[in-house]
């Protein structure tokens, strides 16, 4: 039986270094909002790691394994200061500050796995 469910999303950062630095600065351990942290565990994410590369971002999240990907982005865009915090956090992404994180984050497929 599978423990949990991962997705690897990636999103694209506006190309400006200090946007970029700052960025990483409000992601920092214990700089996300509290309310943030709590909206995904609520929803089911169980993990989330962002790794960044220029300006080009990847996630990994790992997810309860009954989690519905679409379901839960659409009520996680529902929970306390969740709009608020996607607002904050486009301006420094290509994205525009109405979208919600299942629209800025796009899944990738994964083409090969190590077996």
């Amino acid at each position: 039986m599978e423990k949990f469910k991962r997705y690897c999303k990636t999103l694209t950062l506006k190309n400006d270094p200090e946007l970029i630095k700052k960025y990483i600065e409000v992601h920092a351990p214990g700089a996300v909002w509290p309310e943030i942290i709590q909206g995904m565990k609520e929803v089911g994410i169980i993990d989330m790691e962002i790794y960044i590369h220029g300006n080009q971002l990847f996630m990994i999240m790992d997810t309860k394994p009954d989690f519905d990907h679409e379901k839960a982005m659409e009520e996680l865009a529902k929970k306390p200061r969740q709009a608020e915090w996607e607002a904050f956090v486009s301006q420094f992404q290509e994205t525009s500050p109405n979208s919600t994180a299942g629209e800025k984050w796009r899944l990738m497929e994964r083409i090969f796995k190590m077996e």
